[in-house]
């Protein structure tokens, strides 16, 4: 069973989406007011969160940004809003995915799974498990996770998928393109300007400025290298 938190204040659509969700073994907690959402998530574990932007007292974008502070949690933007500034903002503030409304709940559905799966931590160590270290980070296959500085940072799937790719190629040169083709956690149509943002994601959890970057070098026209 996936749990799942739909932070909505279209009851109807969000009655909608859920009984359409549940025939895919997915239930639905709906909370119209984000307060109460971000309350519930304090208590109970979910595995994905659908978040509106157009909600009473707060925005969806700030919602995002609090939630993203303390859980490393799959996010979803469903949103009527289709202005690009919304959608570069809500990758920025830790958004994984954006859906503009109005969609078919099959799409929903079928971005829920691939998320998921994109997002699936192994458990369970292989003979090509490693561990690549680059000056201060460390990454750790078996566990999927990377250490900064001795502490494990909090990354959404799309920043480790990417970050674990630039340590592992040891100092390259990698482009926007191939860490679209080849990072497992990012769709394939994931824009450059996306890839951009979770890199701005990605130095700021490692406390860097992006005009003088200690680890992640920008290469004019091309992409990104780790520096070692």
């Amino acid at each position: 069973m996936t749990n799942i938190l739909m932070i909505e204040d279209d009851l109807e659509l969000a009655e909608i989406l859920t009984e359409y969700l549940e025939q895919f073994d997915m239930q639905v907690t709906i909370a119209e007011d984000p307060f109460i959402g971000l309350s519930t998530l304090s208590i109970h574990s979910f595995d994905l969160i659908i978040l509106d932007l157009t909600l009473p007292g707060i925005d969806g974008l700030e919602v995002c940004k609090e939630i993203r502070k303390n859980y490393s949690i799959p996010i979803i933007i469903s949103s009527a809003r289709h202005d690009i500034t919304d959608k570069v903002t809500a990758l920025d503030n830790g958004a994984d995915d954006y859906l503009p409304k109005p969609y078919n709940p099959m799409e929903l559905q079928a971005r829920i799974k691939s998320l998921l799966r994109r997002n699936q931590q192994i458990t369970a160590p292989s003979s090509s498990d490693m561990v690549d270290e680059n000056q201060d980070l460390v990454l750790d296959e078996s566990s999927m996770n990377i250490k900064f500085l001795g502490n494990e940072l909090n990354l959404t799937g799309a920043e480790y998928g990417i970050l674990s790719y630039l340590i592992k190629k040891d100092g390259g040169v990698v482009s926007r393109e191939e860490l679209i083709y080849n990072v497992n956690s990012i769709s394939e149509d994931t824009s450059n300007k996306s890839i951009d943002v979770i890199i701005g994601r990605i130095r700021q959890k490692l406390g860097e400025d992006s005009k003088e970057p200690k680890y992640i070098q920008s290469i004019r026209g091309i992409g990104y290298k780790l520096k070692k």
